[in-house]
């Protein structure tokens, strides 16, 4: 292991000490919002959180680019690449966010799953700097996958949103009873998260639909076809169908509430299985684990 790929590996794990401390003081916030009823006033445990974030993003997005100048090329060419980016997207998207909207009630979610994701593949995925394949040395690899980490971004977001969205639903309803739910009259209504979650999950599929059709251009281009039904193909293919379904339901046939909140969900848990279970268990040419 290079000098340079070894500070990168301490940066990630120092990236995930602050996540930890980010998260924790989400989760004070939200706690202390119970206790008072909930009121919407910013708190010193929810400045101390965002401001932890953006110390972890930063800290993040060194551990990125060091790994990808000690491989001299974009790093997402492997499990471990692909996760410590998307998930330095997840909170980059997040963090942006709130520059155009509040939604930093959502941040326990989001560096709770940041958090996750990124001692999952540092854990379980890491392995060290390696050449790449054949079919990987294109200048594809940046275009389609960096479309692809941007749309993972989006959807997660989308995802926190829609979570937020059923929880206040159910509050709404009359189902979540007792004073530890009492956090919940801080987040909007839920027909607000869930128009916000639709906003984000439109541009999110805009970043897939473009995933999709780069990878076919790509694909032409190394193994002369455009399509060819491989198992990473086809799941690319049924996120795209899940969103697509999504958004146009929601746009033409009137659904809204839980419905539209569930199928975002089940949309963000195909992308999730399409980066694990199909990366780890099934074969197929678009398959670089790296492992």
């Amino acid at each position: 292991m290079s000098s340079l790929e070894n500070i990168s590996l301490i940066a990630t794990y120092s990236a995930m000490a602050v996540y930890t401390i980010s998260f924790i003081l989400f989760a004070v916030d939200l706690a202390g919002r119970a206790e008072s009823m909930g009121k919407p006033v910013p708190t010193r445990w929810l400045r101390s959180a965002m401001a932890t974030l953006v110390l972890g993003w930063t800290i993040h997005a060194f551990a990125d680019i060091t790994r990808g100048i000690s491989a001299h090329r974009v790093p997402w060419a492997n499990m471990y690449e692909f996760g410590l980016t998307a998930t330095l997207v997840l909170v980059g998207v997040f963090l942006g966010l709130n520059l155009w909207r509040d939604v930093r009630y959502v941040g326990a979610f989001v560096s709770g799953f940041a958090l996750l994701a990124l001692g999952i593949v540092t854990v379980n995925f890491y392995v060290s700097v390696s050449p790449l394949p054949p079919a990987l040395q294109s200048y594809w690899l940046v275009i389609h996958v960096c479309v692809a980490v941007l749309g993972t971004g989006f959807f997660a977001t989308g995802a926190a949103l829609s979570s937020a969205q059923l929880f206040q639903h159910a509050r709404e309803e009359g189902k979540l009873g007792g004073r530890s739910w009492r956090f919940l009259s801080a987040f909007p209504a839920s027909d607000a998260l869930e128009a916000l979650a639709y906003r984000i999950l439109v541009i999110g599929f805009v970043f897939w639909t473009f995933t999709v059709m780069a990878g076919a251009i790509w694909a032409e281009r190394a193994w002369g076809r455009y399509w060819g039904w491989d198992t990473k193909e086809v799941w690319s293919f049924i996120i795209w169908v899940l969103f697509a379904g999504y958004i146009h339901a929601r746009a033409t046939r009137g659904w809204r509430g839980r419905p539209a909140a569930v199928l975002s969900l089940v949309g963000f848990t195909a992308v999730v299985f399409n980066f694990t279970i199909v990366n780890l268990f099934f074969k197929g040419l678009h398959v670089y684990s790296g492992l």
